[in-house]
């Protein structure tokens, strides 16, 4: 069987310039809830006894620097073996550190990235040092930082500020350290929510003009660029990863479709058959959930805004309801649709005792936490990531994560579907940063050969074998031999 045309770097196509649609509706990152500590393991955190802010104490890797905050640098041993583990699970974006190691298609690039901090992200990280990258890290979640991996970036070098359970303070003070370093002035973005492009334009103006771009990957951070765009603010291109094939279609959806029962089993050692599921959207997220859950057995409902959405659901076998309608009757609700407040006060006082909630979209604001801090209510912490709230006549529900994102809050994700997610974001700070001057100031999508490229790096994992188009075919269609296959407005 003859081999497909091997795709380089150069042969990949400009981004497609339509420039991103209006997004959903921007939710703020923090409630008004206290932090919470958390258990020993690796994708938990710190103990309960930590009183003590990992910015107040005095650290040092083993090679004398202290630029980086980390909970305790020594863990570090442990959390290189996260992140051995993890590289196993990760062929695209190992590939691709193989392919552009000697190129250094990144050189002088001086990257602040504002991302979740656990052992994929590392991957991720350390590949964009070999590129050539100069890096400084910071955590876009204040539950989702693996506090083992961080510290082994830092005993390597990597200039990291991040911990788990980090106060709202903390968290944009950890941010100004990575974006401010004296000597060091950043040329790229890596977000994940916008925070790091908010903060550099709002207290560092004059770094913001050196920025040559800005990759997003997050649903929040694309409405926030979109609304600098639309505001005459964006004075830089970006690129939308979060929209890319590869991103949505595999990332998200097969994350959430593993990651969601791994949540609810770790926090509440619930048994799934027979319970009765709400799923708040039926976008990828919820789909990988809605579906996840049916296979062990439960009776799942799915809520829907959009008609072409709420159609799918209901030829897929959902029934589609509105909230208020199963709100007295479901054992689990579950939000993942990015807006705010789809779960309401009112909605946690009829819900049923023992009702779970959590959140799966990428927004804290979908569950109204901040309504349930009452005089009336009372809150229990039951282990880590999990709170009891307590009605007047008794009745509990029970809150995983406060509201906020609930699969790396409280569990571990995949690996390899990481894998291209991350490959996806190290091709489009390549393609920015190697193309000055190409770019107007505007949010840019991925153009469909390098998600077909990202595709191709993770297909050796499954032994699978690419048919090739003949000549007549390929001139029947009216493509090239090497793609890409799909044009710009194909669905997959």
């Amino acid at each position: 069987m003859s081999k497909m045309p091997e795709t380089t770097f150069a042969d990949l196509s400009l981004a497609d310039k339509t420039p991103v649609s209006k997004s959903r509706i921007e939710a703020r990152r923090f409630s008004d809830v206290s932090t919470c500590s958390f258990s020993s393991a690796c994708f938990t955190g710190s103990s309960d006894e930590d009183e003590i802010s990992p910015k107040d104490a005095k650290q040092s890797n083993s090679s004398g620097s202290s630029d980086f905050c980390v909970k305790n640098i020594g863990k570090a041993s442990f959390g290189r073996r996260e992140i051995e583990i993890a590289e196993q699970e990760m062929p695209g974006i190992m590939t691709l550190r193989k392919r552009a190691t000697d190129d250094k298609p990144l050189k002088n690039a001086k990257i602040v990235g504002c991302t979740h901090v656990n052992a994929q992200t590392a991957v991720l990280i350390e590949t964009l040092i070999q590129l050539g990258a100069s890096v400084r890290w910071a955590a876009c979640n204040i539950f989702s930082t693996q506090n083992a991996v961080a510290a082994a970036l830092a005993e390597v070098g990597v200039p990291i500020f991040a911990w788990r359970g980090e106060t709202e303070e903390e968290f944009w003070w950890c941010l100004d350290k990575c974006i401010h370093k004296e000597g060091w002035q950043p040329n790229m973005i890596l977000d994940d929510g916008g925070d790091a492009t908010h903060l550099m334009l709002k207290k560092y103006p004059d770094y913001f003009k050196s920025i040559k771009g800005i990759v997003e990957e997050s649903l929040t951070g694309v409405h926030r660029l979109y609304q600098m765009s639309k505001a005459g603010k964006l004075t830089v291109p970006a690129i939308n990863v979060n929209d890319s094939v590869t991103k949505n279609k595999f990332d998200t959806y097969y994350t959430c479709r593993d990651s969601i029962l791994d949540s609810l089993k770790r926090t509440t050692d619930i048994m799934f058959g027979g319970k009765q599921i709400v799923v708040c959207g039926y976008g990828d997220v919820g789909k990988g959930c809605a579906e996840a859950l049916r296979g062990q057995g439960c009776v799942v409902y799915i809520t829907e805004v959009d008609p072409i959405c709420a159609l799918q659901a209901a030829m897929n076998g959902y029934r589609v309801v509105r909230l208020g309608e199963v709100i007295r009757t479901v054992d689990v609700v579950i939000t993942a649709t990015g807006n705010k407040h789809v779960v309401t006060r009112d909605h946690m006082n009829r819900m049923k005792n023992g009702c779970i909630v959590c959140n799966m979209g990428h927004s804290c604001s979908e569950i109204d936490v901040s309504s349930l801090h009452t005089p009336e209510l009372t809150w229990q912490r039951v282990r880590s990531q999990v709170d009891h709230i307590i009605w007047p006549d008794g009745k509990m529900i029970i809150l995983l994560a406060e509201g906020r994102l609930v699969n790396l809050s409280c569990s571990t994700i995949s690996s390899f579907v990481v894998s291209v997610a991350s490959s996806t974001q190290a091709l489009a700070l390549i393609e920015l940063y190697s193309a000055p001057g190409r770019y107007k100031s505007d949010v840019y999508l991925l153009p469909k050969k390098m998600d077909e490229y990202v595709a191709s790096l993770h297909l050796s994992t499954f032994d699978a074998h690419l048919t090739e188009l003949t000549d007549s075919q390929a001139k029947f269609l009216g493509l090239s031999k090497a793609g890409p296959f799909k044009a710009n407005y194909y669905r997959y």
